[in-house]
């Protein structure tokens, strides 16, 4: 199943991936550095400095700064992780920015969700703001 992150509230989507996820599918979300992760800009970016900061560098906590990396470390927070089917479920899903190749001519889900323009803040902009390059 291929799912497109494009203006997508985190939340939600989240919640069907790791839902789809546990129950066996494959799962691969497109244009991940354009989720959409609620609440007002200022909020949101001083709560992932503050992650950043936290901690020693060689003990974590960890954030990366790429995107796809920081969206799939942030839905196994919602997957039962330390457990055999967490760990399985979490391997089922590959996150990507932007759109591959390989998926350019198929058909790409979007979550049923409101819409919400308002008081958001992409993850792109969440990892340029806490030292990303792109």
């Amino acid at each position: 199943m291929i799912i497109d992150g494009k203006d997508a509230v985190f939340g939600r989507l989240g919640t069907q991936v790791a839902k789809k996820a546990l129950l066996g599918e494959k799962i691969d979300i497109i244009n991940c550095e354009k989720i959409l992760i609620s609440g007002k800009r200022e909020v949101v970016l001083a709560k992932y400095e503050r992650i950043k900061k936290m901690g020693v560098p060689k003990k974590g906590p960890f954030l990366s700064v790429d995107p796809e990396k920081f969206v799939k470390r942030q839905l196994r927070g919602m997957l039962p992780y330390k457990q055999e089917k967490g760990r399985e479920a979490f391997e089922r899903i590959k996150c990507y920015e932007g759109v591959p190749k390989a998926f350019e001519g198929k058909d790409a889900e979007k979550i049923a969700q409101s819409k919400l323009r308002i008081n958001s803040v992409t993850i792109e902009a969440i990892c340029k703001h806490i030292g990303g390059n792109k």
